[in-house]
């Protein structure tokens, strides 16, 4: 059952209806008690149906940040048969806000593949330890050496991300904040294997791009990717935080705007509810999609995958040029 102080306010009716069925089932009841769960169920469902049916981009970003949400161990611990944690930039130190390993991707019989992904904690004290999810300049360079170590050793990469974007601080800039993004950036495009990057939560700025270079980008259904998050949009365009819910809705950054943009290649559903609500379901939901692609893309010669990545970014964006013609000038 989940805590009703952890939901956000759009979904509490529905999380203390549920949390009223669970206790119902709890109690040793007979058909009167079976039929009250019955009609119990049914208005959960109506409920269910109403509110998630016409969520705005605002309320789709709260989603993406639930407390409550899976995070990308959450996820590996339930796709990996083996899972081996592997640390360290071999430069300055092991940044927790990203983990990497190799492990065996058990939707595929155990294919070995390299896992990376942003970490976010739950609790203040893991929260701080992982930095809220924000990699500093050695988190990225830690996932550049794995992500290289996967290429020398043919595995395919299977990227996790959910960040409000890079950690901004003096000390992270002063080690090299930009170079860092910017080096990953280099490096994913020339990687000689398939590349799978899943948004499954939070998609921020050059922080998100930074391990989300791929041939193919997923998104959870609740799932955002944005340049900038709603409130540094607000703070910016209106000087205030106060009209994040605005910038949301202008920014085009839900999974169903990216996918008209032609920017992502497919969304994952989540369980009805959110992914919180069944974190095995959503974790089946995404190793089956990813398993899915990785059985695409391993039929593609390298050649033929690094030149379907450079056409897959080279294609995204529009832009119009105007052949208005300049009148001469008169001296």
């Amino acid at each position: 059952m989940l805590d009703p102080r952890q939901s956000l306010e759009f979904e509490r009716p529905l999380v203390e209806l549920e949390n009223k069925i669970g206790e119902l089932k709890q109690l040793a009841g007979g058909e009167l008690l079976a039929a009250e769960i019955k009609i119990l169920e049914r208005r959960a469902s109506r409920l269910r149906a109403e509110i998630f049916s016409n969520l705005s981009p605002w309320q789709k970003v709260q989603l993406s940040r639930h407390p409550l949400r899976p995070y990308t161990l959450d996820y590996v611990s339930r796709l990996a048969d083996e899972f081996f944690e592997l640390h360290g930039d071999r430069a300055f130190s092991d940044d927790e806000a990203v983990i990497g390993g190799l492990g065996r991707l058990s939707p595929l019989g155990g294919r070995p593949v390299l896992f990376i992904g942003h970490q976010k904690g739950r609790g203040t004290k893991e929260a701080m330890r992982r930095n809220f999810g924000m990699p500093r300049p050695e988190g990225y360079r830690k996932g550049k050496r794995l992500m290289e170590l996967a290429a020398r050793m043919k595995l395919p990469i299977v990227s996790l991300i959910d960040t409000p974007g890079a950690f901004p601080g003096i000390d992270a800039e002063e080690r090299g904040q930009a170079e860092a993004i910017a080096k990953n950036l280099e490096v994913m495009a020339g990687l000689p294997v398939p590349i799978i990057s899943v948004v499954i939560g939070e998609g921020g700025s050059g922080g998100a791009l930074a391990l989300g270079v791929c041939d193919r980008l997923l998104m959870m259904e609740y799932s955002v990717y944005s340049v900038i998050t709603p409130e540094g949009c607000a703070s910016i365009l209106w000087k205030s935080q106060s009209h994040a819910e605005v910038a949301a809705a202008q920014m085009k950054m839900t999974a169903d705007d990216i996918k008209r943009l032609g920017i992502v290649d497919e969304i994952i559903a989540e369980p009805p509810g959110g992914a919180h609500h069944d974190f095995d379901e959503a974790a089946r939901l995404v190793g089956e999609a990813v398993s899915r692609h990785l059985s695409e893309l391993d039929k593609l010669s390298v050649q033929a995958l690094l030149d379907g990545r450079y056409a897959k970014y080279r294609a995204m964006g529009s832009f119009t040029e105007s052949a208005q013609e300049e009148e001469p000038m008169v001296e």
